[in-house]
Order: C-alpha cells, then sequence, then structure tokens
C-alpha cells in the first residue's frame, strides 16, 4: 500500500530552537545557515547545523537550511561553497531562491524552491519541477481550489505555510524596503515598512483614516483546515517564525504535531514523515504564543479583511470584558486563571494597544502594577501567560520512538536484542558472572523492571520479553549497563540506516513560462541571467531588473486590498465609496499611491509622483 507522508516543518532560529522543534513532534526544521538567509539576523554557525541534524536524524527528521536570498555576482561562489559545506555535514535539503545556483556545480542535494520565487501558478510550479526542484513552498495567498489545480497538473511536493506572521505582498516582490530604505527584503534585510503607522487620504486630500496599521496583517492559522489541504495536495506543512523565541516553537510545533496526527491516526493512507510519538506536558494553545489575531487569509474566500490595523504587536489570548473597574483594580468575565506577573493588554479609546502587568489577584480583583483606568466593557487579552510560560520552559524531551526489547542468556553473559517502531534491530551482548538464586523464579521480574527504564534516553520500551533460566541470579547493575550499552548502540545503528535522498540536478532547457523577466524575476547575477537564457527568454535589459532603477515601480504587490479591509470595496458591500479620486497612504517616509486591479483581487502600492500632502 502507498502511503502519503505528511511533514509537519518548524522554523528554527538556533540550534535551541531547532531542538525543541524536534522534540515536540517537528518532522522537519529549517534553519538559516552563516550566510544568504532571508532572515539575516538568525544566522548559525556550520558546526550547530551539524549538531541539529545529528539530533534530528535520530528521529529520521530532516533539517533544511533556508539559503534564499539573491546573490551577486561576488557572492555567488561563496554560496556554492556554503551549499557543498552543507551537503557534506548531511542537511537533507537547500531552500533557495536564486536560480543563478542551478548554473553551478551544486552537489547532489535536494532544493526546495523558497515562497521568494512567488509560487503561486500552475506554469511557474510546473516549471520548477521540470528543472528539478524537489519540493516547492507555495504563496501564502492560495486558495484551495489554486492548490488543487497546481496538484493536479505537477507531482511535485507541494509545501504551504499554515501558521505565522503573514507579508502583506507577495513574496520576493516587495521592494519598498529596498527602494525606500536600501534594505532588500530579498537579501532578507527588510524594514518592515508594512508595520508601519499609515494616514489614508483620498484624492482632494480627505483624511479617511489617520495613524492606522493599515498594511500590517493579522497571523496565519489554518489549523481549522489541515485535512482540507492535505486533500488539495499539500503534504508539508509549514509554520512561520525563525526570528521567534524557544517556548513559540515548542507550543505551535506541539499544537500543529497533535492536530496532524489526529488526522493521520484517521486514516490509513497517510503515515508520518519522521519517527516517534509525542506526550506533552502542557496543552498545546497557539493563542498563548505571541499573535496578533487569527486569519484564514485567502484559502476560502477570494475578498477578505485579514488587516491587523489597530496595531501590529501580539494581542494573544481573549480572556474578557471588564465588569469592574477603579483606579487600583479591576474585574475581569473570564473562566481563565490569572496569576501574578501576566501580561495582559487592552484597546484605548485612540485604539492603541496599552500593556498591563498583573502585581497581584486577590477574590477576582486584578492589581495591576501601575494604575489603571479604563471603561466597563473594554476587552482585556493576555500576551504573557506567566504559568504556561514555565510549562514550556520546562518542557524537554517529549518525544519518544518505541523499542521492544528482547532479553536472553548467552554462554558467558546476556544478550540485548531492541526491535524500535521502523523495524530496526540491533543486538547487544555483555559479559556477566552467573549466580544461582537464593530464591528461584525471581530473575524475569527484575530484569524487565530494569530494562524499561529508558529515562533519559529516545526510546519508550513498548514490551520486555525475557527468557533466562529462573535459577539464575544477575545483579540490577547488569541489567542497567546493558540497557544502557543496548540503547545507545540501538541509537547509533538507526543513524547509520538513515538514508539522506540525495538528487542531482540535470540541466535542460525547458522553457521559462515567459518571453520576458524584470525585476520581480529578481536576477542580481550572471549566472541566473544565463539561467534564464538557457530556458528560453531572449531579452534581459540590465536596466529593469533592479526595482530601484525604475520610475514608479511597483514597491508592493499584494491580495491584500485596503478597501475590502475597511469594507468600501463594492464587490464587498452596497455601501458606496465616498472617496474622491486615487488613496494614498502617507508615513514618515513618505506618500504613497494605492491601485487596485478589481478584476484580479490585487493592490499595488507605488510611491506617489508627489510628496504634497505628508
Amino acid at each position: 500500500m502507498l502511503f502519503q507522508q505528511i511533514e509537519l516543518l518548524a522554523p528554527a532560529k538556533n540550534i535551541a530552537c531547532g531542538i525543541s522543534a524536534i522534540n515536540h513532534g517537528a518532522d522537519a526544521v529549517y534553519i538559516g545557515g552563516p550566510q544568504f538567509s532571508a532572515r539575516a539576523a538568525a544566522g548559525n554557525s556550520l558546526a550547530d547545523i551539524e549538531k541539529l541534524v545529528a539530533h534530528a536524524h535520530q528521529f529520521w527528521a530532516k533539517v533544511y537550511v533556508a539559503l534564499n536570498t539573491i546573490l551577486t555576482d561576488h557572492e555567488i561562489d561563496l554560496a556554492v561553497k556554503l551549499c557543498h559545506q552543507l551537503y557534506a555535514i548531511g542537511v537533507d535539503g537547500l531552500i533557495i531562491q536564486d536560480v543563478g545556483l542551478l548554473e553551478t556545480e551544486l552537489p547532489p542535494i535536494p532544493l526546495h524552491s523558497s515562497t521568494q520565487m512567488n509560487n503561486r501558478t500552475v506554469e511557474k510550479v510546473r516549471f520548477l519541477e521540470k528543472v528539478g526542484f524537489a519540493q516547492v513552498v507555495l504563496a501564502r495567498e492560495l486558495s484551495l481550489t489554486q492548490i488543487k489545480e497546481i496538484r493536479e497538473a505537477t507531482s511535485v511536493p507541494l509545501e504551504f505555510f499554515v501558521h505565522g506572521a503573514l507579508c502583506v505582498s507577495y513574496s520576493g516582490q516587495c521592494y519598498i524596503s529596498e527602494v525606500m530604505a536600501g534594505r532588500s527584503a530579498n537579501r532578507g534585510e527588510c524594514a518592515q515598512f508594512c508595520r508601519h503607522k499609515f494616514t489614508l487620504k483620498d484624492g482632494q486630500g480627505k483624511i479617511l483614516e489617520r495613524d492606522r496599521y493599515l498594511l500590517s496583517l493579522k497571523d496565519l492559522n489554518l489549523s481549522a483546515h489541515l485535512g482540507a489541504l492535505i486533500d488539495a495536495g499539500i503534504s508539508s506543512f509549514k509554520i512561520e517564525g525563525r526570528l521567534k523565541d524557544e517556548n513559540y516553537v515548542k507550543n505551535v510545533t506541539a499544537y500543529y504535531r497533535q492536530a496532524l496526527d489526529t488526522i493521520i491516526d484517521a486514516n490509513t493512507d497517510l503515515q508520518r514523515a519522521s519517527s516517534g510519538r509525542c506526550s506533552f506536558g502542557f496543552t498545546p494553545d497557539p493563542q498563548k504564543s505571541f499573535n496578533r489575531g487569527s486569519t484564514e487569509y485567502f484559502l476560502n474566500k477570494r475578498r477578505n479583511t485579514p488587516g491587523a490595523i489597530d496595531s501590529p504587536k501580539s494581542t494573544g489570548q481573549m480572556l474578557g470584558q471588564v465588569v469592574h473597574a477603579e483606579k487600583q483594580y479591576f474585574s475581569v468575565a473570564t473562566e481563565q486563571l490569572i496569576s501574578n506577573g501576566d501580561g495582559l493588554c487592552y484597546f484605548d479609546g485612540a485604539r492603541g494597544l496599552v500593556g498591563i502587568r498583573v502585581n497581584r489577584v486577590e477574590n477576582g480583583k486584578i492589581y495591576a502594577k501601575d494604575p489603571v483606568g479604563f471603561p466597563v466593557g473594554t476587552m482585556v487579552y493576555r500576551n504573557s501567560d506567566t504559568v504556561f510560560n514555565k510549562l514550556l520552559t520546562n518542557s524537554g524531551q517529549c518525544r519518544t520512538i518505541a523499542a521492544q526489547l528482547k532479553l536472553k542468556e548467552t554462554d558467558d553473559g546476556l544478550q540485548l536484542l531492541i526491535r524500535d517502531e521502523d523495524g530496526i534491530e540491533s543486538t547487544t551482548d555483555v559479559k556477566a558472572e552467573k549466580a544461582v538464586a537464593k530464591q528461584a523464579g525471581m530473575i524475569a521480574a527484575v530484569a524487565e523492571k530494569q530494562l524499561r527504564k529508558s529515562g533519559g534516553s529516545v526510546f519508550s520500551i513498548e514490551q520486555v520479553s525475557v527468557d533466562l533460566d529462573p535459577e539464575l541470579f544477575f545483579p540490577a547493575a547488569v541489567f542497567n549497563d546493558l540497557r544502557r550499552k543496548g540503547l545507545d548502540h540501538h541509537l547509533a545503528t538507526r543513524i547509520r540506516q538513515y538514508v539522506v535522498e540525495r538528487i542531482e540536478i540535470i540541466a535542460n532547457d525547458f522553457p521559462w513560462p515567459a518571453k520576458e523577466v524584470s525585476y520581480f524575476d529578481n536576477i542580481a547575477n550572471k549566472r541566473a541571467a544565463a539561467f534564464y537564457r538557457r530556458h528560453g527568454v531572449h531579452k534581459i535589459d540590465s536596466t529593469t531588473l533592479r526595482a530601484a532603477d525604475i520610475e514608479n515601480c511597483a514597491l508592493m504587490t499584494t491580495r491584500y486590498c485596503v478597501r475590502a479591509q475597511l469594507k468600501t470595496c463594492p464587490k464587498m458591500t452596497s455601501h458606496r465609496d465616498e472617496s474622491a479620486g486615487p488613496l494614498t497612504i502617507m508615513d514618515n517616509t513618505g506618500a504613497y499611491l494605492l491601485e487596485f486591479d478589481c478584476a484580479k483581487c490585487e493592490m499595488t502600492v507605488r510611491k506617489h509622483p508627489s510628496r504634497e500632502g505628508k
């Protein structure tokens, strides 16, 4: 029977986050290398990545390294050298954006097409499959219908973000940071203009919205749609968060591990992509980790309001409304237990997010560190849960591999046979002096008791079989020593039998699905230009390859729409849009013109030709 493997892919800011992700159920982790990562602030040494690889491979889990920036001519040879170094330490795949790498001598390591490559059409994904990519990370903006269309036309494994922060622009198509601040998002240096506060004006200068985060989005949460995504063709479920802390990784990974396991256990044609099962000492809840509120984005609805336009900060878990308030304390109608040290927050009358630190809680009265004053009916959120965070901090090795042990006598001692859930077997022998038991018939119980003590290892002992002469006696220390040596030997055997997939890219001339290229294709080196020429693009004008060189370039192209967010989209409401002329948003960096393509449900942000009205 053929099984569809389902991969839970978690982020790793560093080795600690990566190990925690594996320990809390990830089938794979993705981590930045020493250079060339789209999260420049999350680089890691080769030594740390090698340690993470060794830890992951115990569970037959994978490690992918993100080298997903565009490269200069000077950098590309350095990037190729790094690819070979990562291959040598056993990395399972590379997530890349720059196709110039396909014009070099790469090692036979699987390549994943980063979402930075703007993978949102059948034609694009088919092309990526034909040129040798082993996995494609789809654009976050796709609907279930679009995912199904891509799946039906291709066979390459499809990866999709299911949780975490959202880029307001199509990934790889955001140039506002590069043009306005000299920091390219495609080189890992995004200045996060989308989290700025903007004022919205119409063509007559009328202020429609003042000082709101009009381009800031809520965080993605597709946990309710995992089954539908599997049916649509997704096999790798990706959590965003290579800048998030270890507790975030533990909590969110555990949450999706449980959700996916429920689906996999109910479907005989599905299979986990790695080994082991998890048992958590906490109840996973993504609302208790950093979040700006949740959205399903455009998975089921073509038009949506996914903006978090009041604040780009974490609101966390909704608790309830204030039912009584004094200067020194207040009370909230909630079923949640609030503890000393918790961080609470609420939106004030000016729609600003205000934080509160709980000093103590007595008889339902919450005493804040500083005086408070807000009206009854105010909704209160908790963005730092002291008790929950302590549970996460203390959560360590949650994941174990099931094993069965068989103990038998040998001529000069004992032999332990171990068979694990993947069918891997190993035997370990120890020499031991045999003695006659003072009380016959006790040896089997003693041996089983000691052999079940697998704490500190990655194994959980499901069954112990003892075949010893009941008249024999061995000290408990002998069984303990055999268990430790046996489990260590078996773990080494598992790792040796782990198969690292190797795929060699064979150059071809499968046609690129367009006749021309532009700055949207992010060509920054000669090898990338050569790649497109080999695939049928004959016209490459170097003056059109940098957004900063293009007058009136698209700074952002997005499915998100300000008019839809503010419910003035004529296709979403019967409300008449009273604004006059084109819309402009302004912040302290300048004025930006908004253009709307209603047929495509797309919005484009361009630099305003005039800075008037700033």
